[in-house]
């Protein structure tokens, strides 16, 4: 196991981290999106993003973006490299404010993270989108982990941390629990050649109707690029 230091919530770290990975010229078979930040107060990442939709959007997707070469190299016609995103259930009620993406309008910490997850899930199906139109061997799928005791749930209301605190070994996955389908999309066989799915209980299911949409996904893609810097 090698560590380097990549922060999510700065687009020049993120910029460094891929530099030093690049350096070491190593394939890459496997890139799993798992960060992220959730019903924060609201504050600004580095560069003046929302937390919400900058650490756990858009650090991603400039992530993804910048190590996409190093994917389409290290993925072969019979073992795809495979690109794995975290997102959640609440991304069914999240709504996606093209208009007001940074949330300056109206704040609500849970209207945020839900439009980030939202996010996520329409990247994802716009990213396998691309690498299917220039044939790429590399695919994009999005997982569910599920309610997950893990320390995401800090900033969330203190009768929800008691409530948490008394049902969490009954309710709640464990980590390992959580981190299943994840891996399960990261190196099971069944995976092999499949992208654009969404995943919950190592199970194909549903995504929310509008990530469907083709058109958002466009759009949102176009919007990102110019946040980030990148080429569209």
């Amino acid at each position: 196991v090698e560590f380097l230091y990549c922060d999510l919530a700065s687009m020049k770290s993120i910029r460094q981290f891929v530099q030093q990975f690049r350096a070491k010229n190593c394939p890459l078979h496997v890139l799993v999106n798992n960060a992220g930040v959730m019903l924060v107060p609201e504050r600004k990442t580095d560069d003046g993003f929302e937390e919400h939709f900058g650490l756990n959007y858009l650090g991603h997707f400039l992530l993804t973006n910048l190590l996409l070469d190093t994917l389409k190299q290290s993925g072969t016609h019979s073992h795809n490299a495979r690109i794995i995103t975290v997102s959640s259930a609440t991304h069914y009620v999240g709504k996606l404010h093209l208009n007001d993406l940074q949330s300056r309008c109206s704040y609500s910490p849970h209207g945020a993270y839900a439009q980030s997850k939202l996010a996520l899930v329409l990247f994802t199906y716009r990213l396998q989108h691309l690498l299917t139109a220039s044939g790429s061997h590399v695919t994009a799928n999005v997982v569910d982990p599920g309610v997950v005791n893990t320390e995401l749930y800090k900033h969330v209301f203190w009768v929800v941390k008691v409530v948490k605190w008394m049902s969490a070994w009954l309710f709640f996955k464990t980590p390992e629990e959580g981190a299943s389908t994840t891996i399960y999309a990261a190196v099971s066989p069944e995976m092999e050649g499949a992208g654009g799915c969404y995943l919950y209980n190592e199970e194909r299911t549903k995504s929310a109707d509008v990530a469907y949409d083709e058109e958002l996904q466009r759009r949102l893609w176009t919007e990102s690029c110019k946040m980030v810097g990148i080429y569209d």
